[in-house]
């Protein structure tokens, strides 16, 4: 299948620019920028932003496998600021930093602004800004500040942006990355949510073979679709786990077995931990220690819940906002605060994920 590789610099945005090119029915892989990677079917690469700086030492550099890239490239933010130092241009700190709402005025047609007004509202964060060109690079929109917006080289084989297309807050970001996947990487429209479902069903089956899988079901959107995909893929091999943990909502722990076990038909067991888990937060204030000791505690009632009923893998529903404010989404992500069911999960666990 014909894909795009998206390159990840740490921006909590990446996986957004991932969402984006699914909704455009466009496949894509998004890969650190350490990994090595087949170029094979690939038909256009995106370079995300992030959170350093192009002008300190050490900084985030191009993939060692950029130089054998033949297909179209865009870089957003950092990823622009990487093109630019790269291809001989400069990047330095100046007066008019750029955070929020900014307007931006197109200089000449392009096919990356095809049916994009001239002057129209976009989403900036950086401090450093593109103060000399690359040779054989053209300017196509400036800020209101005269920083460049947008780059493209001559060739018109790398389109550079300072903003980020992919936040709802950039107007016509949309039309953009429309214009960038179909206009100049030629992209198939191959990606479907139905295709995705039969490879995912496929892949849990293959990954679990004939063993039994518990699965931590909160209610929550996330979980419940988890619950509901592996089901699909291994029936009642797949048992859920609702834990009474003592801080659920109002009448949660009689609502969730209702829905999911009588209604749904899953194979739903309720475990009673309140005393376990009050007793490990008690005298607790930090939030981020109350977070760890949650995530550890629902580890060590799933394993003992995994041994009763003989199950060799747990399943997690997780939002993927909840992975980014974890750190762990990539390598030079920053964390905002851990998750219990991502940041706060025990070093040690004797379940496979």
């Amino acid at each position: 299948m014909k894909k795009i590789v998206v390159v990840d610099y740490g921006s909590q945005y990446t996986q957004l620019i991932a969402r984006r090119l699914r909704e455009l029915e466009v496949y894509s892989e998004v890969i650190h920028h350490t990994e090595d990677t087949s170029l094979e079917d690939v038909v256009g690469v995106i370079l995300s932003g992030g959170p350093n700086s192009v002008t300190v030492e050490g900084a985030p550099d191009l993939p060692n496998w950029f130089q054998k890239v033949k297909v179209p490239v865009m870089g957003i933010c950092y990823g622009m600021q990487l093109l630019v130092k790269n291809f001989g241009g400069k990047v330095d700190k100046t007066e008019a930093a750029e955070y929020g709402r900014t307007e931006i005025r197109t200089l000449k047609c392009s096919s990356i602004f095809e049916n994009v007004p001239r002057n129209f509202n976009v989403w900036m964060s950086h401090g450093d800004s593109v103060v000399n060109i690359p040779e054989n690079f053209d300017v196509l929109a400036e800020t209101e500040n005269n920083i460049p917006a947008a780059l493209c080289s001559k060739d018109k084989r790398i389109w550079t942006l300072q903003f980020h297309p992919e936040v709802r807050h950039t107007e016509h970001g949309m039309d953009i990355i429309e214009n960038f996947l179909f206009n100049i990487c030629r992209a198939e429209r191959s990606w479907t949510m139905e295709k995705f479902l039969e490879e995912k069903i496929s892949e849990i089956r293959e990954t679990v073979g004939d063993s039994k899988t518990i699965l931590g079901l909160s209610g929550g959107v996330d979980s419940s679709v988890a619950a509901v995909l592996v089901h699909k893929a291994i029936g009642k091999r797949l048992i859920n786990i609702f834990v009474d943990h003592g801080l659920l909502r109002l009448n949660e722990e009689q609502e969730v077995p209702n829905v999911f076990r009588d209604k749904l038909g899953l194979n739903l067991d309720v475990v009673h931990a309140k005393d376990r888990f009050l007793n490990r937060l008690q005298g607790v204030t930090e939030p981020e220690e109350k977070r760890k000791i949650i995530g550890k505690e629902f580890i060590r009632v799933f394993e003992k819940e995994a041994k009763r009923v003989g199950g060799e893998f747990l399943v997690q529903g997780t939002i993927y906002s909840d992975v980014i404010e974890s750190a762990a989404s990539g390598k030079e992500t920053a964390k905002i605060k851990s998750h219990h069911n991502v940041g706060g999960l025990p070093e040690k666990m004797g379940l496979k994920l």
